[in-house]
């Protein structure tokens, strides 16, 4: 074996290693920030409970921020997957509205300790932890991502671009709201569920758009549902 293709394997190897000793980490992590919150977590309670020392945690991560925003990175991209993964883009905008929503609703119904990775909902309640301008800006344009087919099905409709950032925004809210209720189990008191509110709201954003005439020719080239 050449020195090139013994090299390759070495390096092949270091870095399996590396991804193992961080997902080892990231699960220690998560586990403390879940006890302590952000605040109380320390890269030195990360060690302990991973089996390294502090400064094996320092080789791989920056700081306890660093390791939140890997862990929130890694969510992130399942929430977009989850909603992307063959979305029907084809369909008509009220209908991808709809299944935009629910999508995002049901990723953070069926997996409750994303939504808590999300909001910076571990221990200590709800706080706006910055995690670095650079990180947060790169989160940011992540979770956009996962809204995106919502925010285009607007513009479809007839929503401008500056109108459909803001509808978004109002949807996300609505659907955050729900997976309160959800969570908190008080959908029931309401005695309704989670399609017939987010049909609701779509309804509006239907009636809305034809109060102000903006809905565009693609509902009469191709039909809404």
């Amino acid at each position: 074996m050449s020195k090139s293709a013994t090299s390759k394997q070495q390096d092949k190897r270091q870095a399996a290693v590396s991804s193992m000793k961080q997902s080892l980490i990231l699960d220690a992590a998560r586990a403390i920030f879940e006890a302590d919150g952000i605040e109380g977590a320390s890269i030195r309670a990360i060690a302990k409970r991973a089996g390294y020392t502090p400064g094996a945690i320092y080789f791989h991560f920056s700081s306890k921020e660093d390791i939140y925003a890997a862990l929130l990175d890694q969510s992130l991209d399942q929430v977009v997957a989850y909603v992307l993964d063959d979305f029907p883009a084809d369909r008509a905008p009220l209908e991808r509205m709809r299944i935009a929503g629910r999508r995002i609703f049901d990723f953070y119904a069926d997996n409750p300790g994303e939504l808590d990775l999300g909001f910076y909902l571990f221990r200590g309640g709800m706080k706006p932890h910055g995690l670095g301008r650079d990180r947060d800006r790169d989160l940011n344009a992540k979770f956009l991502a996962a809204l995106a087919p919502f925010k285009s099905a607007l513009i479809d409709y007839g929503y401008p671009e500056d109108e459909a950032d803001a509808e978004t925004a109002a949807f996300f809210a609505h659907v955050a709201g729900l997976l309160l209720l959800k969570q908190t189990g008080r959908m029931r008191l309401f005695a309704t569920d989670v399609d017939t509110r987010i049909d609701a709201y779509v309804d509006q954003l239907e009636q809305r758009a034809a109060r102000d005439g903006a809905v565009r020719e693609w509902t009469e080239t191709h039909g809404d549902s």
